[in-house]
């Protein structure tokens, strides 16, 4: 099954699931439970903290939910497990974290960086959890279109349109 966001992230060849942590949740379960996929592969945009350049294609099995004011030590977590990691071997091991909040601070992303993350992208870490809930294998595959820095936005603006382009080739060579 081929996923994507949604919104204005709707994709030729591919089921909406929604924006964000919760939409996806909810939307991946219930696709879930009615369709029982074999495979799961979530095509999307994300922003990089730096290694990566603005239209790269980026292959993913792992996700984070590492919230900046984690980084910051301003906060704390109960939750045991914030990094998942699917059919990964070590030369493969891009991580890719989500919230709902996109990072805009380049002193932010290089903390990311130092924690072994690599992008950011709103979704993955709940369609990683939803496919390992129900034993599903599951990727990703990003196009890149911003840096995670003050102009983040105005990035992610200017070059969505074509960055869903390129997504959308990739959903159809699947």
């Amino acid at each position: 099954m081929i996923i994507c966001a949604g919104n204005n992230e709707q994709l030729k060849g591919a089921v909406p699931v929604g924006i964000g942590l919760i939409e996806v949740a909810i939307n991946l379960t219930k696709l879930c439970l009615e369709k029982k996929p074999q495979e799961i592969i979530f095509i999307g945009s994300a922003g990089s903290y730096g290694k990566y350049k603005i239209f790269d294609i980026v292959k993913s099995y792992s996700a984070s939910n590492v919230e900046i004011s984690y980084l910051q030590n301003l906060s704390y977590t109960p939750i045991k497990k914030l990094k998942i990691f699917q059919n990964v071997s070590c030369e493969t091991n891009i991580i890719v974290n989500s919230s709902n909040f996109i990072t805009i601070d380049k002193n932010i992303s290089q903390k990311y960086i130092e924690n072994g993350i690599d992008l950011e992208n709103m979704e993955f870490y709940s369609i990683l959890k939803v496919a390992e809930k129900f034993k599903i294998k599951a990727k990703g595959i990003f196009v890149i279109t911003n840096y995670c820095q003050a102009n983040a936005h105005q990035e992610f603006i200017s070059n969505h349109q074509k960055a869903k382009q390129i997504m959308e080739k990739i959903i159809e060579k699947l």
